[in-house]
């Protein structure tokens, strides 16, 4: 997976003069027994080379561990605080200023990371200056172009999405046992407060059965489309 890491010299970055720079925020969480503990960096690392494969930006090696607190217990999960990754992101951001590159995109691969948010929101008071992608209508949008069968409330967790965008590009890290571990748990009131072993023991929460290569792919289509205005909303001079 060495493609999933930069590997541009200062001299390529000095060339392409991008103004926009991309981070993939990731995590190391448990998800499931047939997919990897990074799955959520894989994704959104892979959004990222998708995504500077079409437009002009700088790709960031990605953050791999973050806000995984809901998945506590689990062997194997991993967490900083959101203090941390809040002042982790912000450095980064700053370091970049400090080399003319002064816009940044948060690319989210794991929805329990709350303060980029924030983190985009103070950023931005007076002009746009990091955003979020995808943000939920994004995915929504790339689960419809894709066909899927689920939505991201009831495919929340090692589903069909995650298990789709993994057969498209790594397959080799998809172990057996998707077609088996669909699990529903649609109503959960005090997630955050109890956490993922509360609605599920196997850690999925979806139907990772219906996951495929192709939707994996039509997936990532969609999503590289739905970045194009946010690029080109930050991409305008200041």
């Amino acid at each position: 997976m060495t493609d999933l890491i930069t590997t541009a010299t200062s001299r390529d970055e000095a060339d392409r003069d991008a103004s926009i720079a991309l981070l993939p925020v990731g995590s190391f969480e448990q998800h499931g027994s047939f997919l990897p503990l990074a799955t959520d960096t894989i994704v959104a690392s892979v959004i990222t080379r998708e995504a500077a494969r079409e437009y002009p930006v700088m790709a960031l090696p990605p953050i791999t561990i973050s806000c995984s607190h809901e998945h506590a217990g689990w062997r194997g999960t991993v967490s900083i605080s959101a203090r941390t990754l809040h002042q982790v992101v912000t450095d980064v951001a700053a370091s970049l200023a400090e080399s003319g590159v002064h816009r940044l995109v948060l690319i989210s691969g794991h929805g329990g990371n709350y303060v980029l948010g924030n983190v985009a929101q103070e950023a931005s008071v007076h002009g746009p200056r990091i955003a979020v992608f995808p943000h939920g209508n994004d995915w929504d949008r790339a689960r419809q172009d894709a066909g899927m069968e689920t939505g991201s409330s009831d495919d929340m967790h090692a589903g069909e999405l995650e298990t789709s965008i993994l057969l498209a590009t790594y397959p080799d890290v998809v172990r057996p046992g998707n077609e088996t571990a669909d699990w529903s748990a649609d109503d959960r009131p005090h997630l955050l407060t109890l956490g993922m072993s509360a609605y599920t023991k196997s850690g999925v929460i979806g139907r990772p059965s219906l996951g495929t290569e192709a939707k994996g792919h039509a997936a990532l289509v969609s999503l590289v489309r739905s970045f194009g205005p946010l690029y080109a909303l930050l991409d305008q001079p200041r």
